[in-house]
């Protein structure tokens, strides 16, 4: 069977579970389990490894089992793999049975056993899963895509930062990592990284974290079918912000997740509902906000290593909200080269109404100098529409971005209608230090073809909403304080 003929019947069994009741996220948690075991018993029967696996859990154990049997008998193995250590412990992650139909258990067994899948290239079955993972993304109902970055906006950002196969690459909200894959693969085809001791350090250079058990599960195998082994160190369970860090970072790249407030509900003693801001109490932040967005960036200008560089997605809001976020510009400006900003257009990601940008910047050595001397600011929004169907982002579109950067030789750089130069004179000289900046002149309104979809319009409007909501809320606070 070909590979196209598989990623097919792969998808195809998907879309039939989804259609009984069987969420995309469910159907990749069971298919992850079980081509993990699958390709653990063909290291052994083929290449004659020993087995990760402990005895009585593995694929030998359930692969020729039905009915009721099976179900007993894979819901077992599960719990006894959920609490083991290393990759198992990673894989299997609060691991359960989530298919009770046995029937339909049986037909995800038999499609996983049907196949040899140590046969297939490493790029055959991480398209295979990265294929189901943008399925899942898609399933807006799931949420799952808050943990979807367009492929096309990695892509660049990962060309123009150029980590080099010495650096170390980390992501504190590594979704899928899709951002630590692009850079792996940018990375091995170096030159450098043709010598077999590089390419082999090479796989130790990644490291990730995220704080939903489940998704961890779905970036650990998705880096296991790539290649890249040792996934039980790379990728970590953990509240990323919980507490201050143990290791610094030559690149970052992420894109935190959306939202702006940290607040969990208590029940009150007369039993109505209450809820409690959260403010992350870190010694090594130096202003407190319980915006998560703005917490990220606090963290990730901790943990970014001296000379080292970060590439972040983050919505508007950081660009322009007073207090916190003024004071947390200000130091980006003056203790980090803070050199571009990329503003991405509406309508790549599946939550709607989205407006993003990236933040490129540098960590400098602290100097009475601000670090940052020119923000160059391209706009890829104003007068671009795209949609996730009818008109998706490709890489094509950042082709012009890609090349004024001038990734290497930012000295050469030069204007243009989409690209401009801003002294840092001009910027903290801007009210409230706002760099939610725009030049170009708006044509929505005269070209309809322009104009956003009724749904995306709306989710603006909402967006916009509880922006100037939770500046009341700071104001009325303030005011209560005072």
């Amino acid at each position: 069977m070909n590979a196209a003929t598989l990623v097919s019947k792969v998808w195809n069994f998907a879309h039939v579970l989804r259609d009984q009741g069987v969420s995309y996220q469910t159907y990749l948690s069971q298919i992850s389990y079980l081509l993990f075991l699958k390709m653990d018993e063909e290291r052994v029967t083929q290449i004659g490894e020993a087995s990760l696996v402990p005895k009585g859990s593995r694929w030998e154990d359930v692969r020729d089992l039905s009915g009721e049997a099976l179900t007993t008998a894979y819901a077992t193995l599960l719990d006894t793999l959920s609490k083991e250590s290393g990759i198992i412990g990673t894989i299997f992650l609060k691991a359960q049975n989530e298919i009770q139909d046995p029937a339909k258990l049986k037909r995800l067994v038999d499609l996983i056993g049907g196949e040899t899948w140590l046969s297939l290239s490493v790029d055959v079955k991480g398209d295979i899963y990265e294929g189901l993972l943008a399925r899942n993304a898609e399933d807006v109902k799931s949420g799952a895509g808050q943990y979807f970055t367009p492929r096309a906006v990695i892509d660049a950002m990962v060309e123009v930062l150029d980590p080099e196969p010495h650096q170390s690459v980390h992501d504190p909200a590594c979704g899928t990592a899709g951002f630590l894959l692009a850079a792996y693969d940018h990375m091995r085809r170096k030159p450098a990284a043709q010598n077999k001791a590089v390419y082999q350090a090479l796989k130790s250079k990644f490291t990730g974290v995220d704080i939903v058990p489940e998704v961890v599960r779905l970036a650990a195998m998705n880096l296991y079918l790539h290649g890249i082994t040792g996934v039980d160190s790379i990728i970590e369970a953990r509240d990323a912000l919980l507490t201050p860090p143990g290791s610094s970072y030559d690149v970052i790249l992420t894109n935190p997740p959306f939202g702006k407030k940290q607040s969990y509900k208590i029940i009150r003693a007369d039993g109505e509902i209450e809820t409690e801001r959260e403010d992350y109490d870190r010694s090594d932040f130096f202003v407190t906000t319980s915006n998560k967005q703005l917490n990220f960036l606090q963290h990730i200008m901790t943990i970014l290593a001296p000379n080292g560089e970060a590439a972040v997605v983050l919505p508007d809001n950081v660009l322009f909200e007073g207090g916190a976020g003024e004071a947390i510009r200000r130091r980006l400006l003056r203790n980090f080269d803070f050199h571009t900003l990329l503003r991405l257009p509406t309508g790549i990601f599946y939550k709607q109404g989205v407006k993003a940008n990236v933040l490129f910047f540098e960590r400098k050595t602290a100097s009475a100098e601000t670090a940052t001397r020119d923000l160059w600011i391209y706009d890829l929004r104003t007068n671009r529409r795209f949609t996730l169907k009818e008109r998706p982002l490709a890489r094509a579109d950042l082709d012009d971005f890609v090349a004024a950067y001038r990734s290497g030789r930012r000295h050469e750089r030069a204007e243009s209608e989409r690209f401009r130069r801003f002294p840092v004179e001009t910027l903290m000289a801007r009210d409230k230090l706002n760099l939610d900046i725009f030049w170009l002149k708006d044509d929505t309104l005269e070209d309809p073809d322009l104009l956003p979809p009724p749904e995306e319009a709306a989710a603006a409007i909402v967006e916009e909403l509880e922006t100037a909501l939770a500046r009341f809320r700071t104001v009325a606070e303030a005011l209560r304080a005072g």
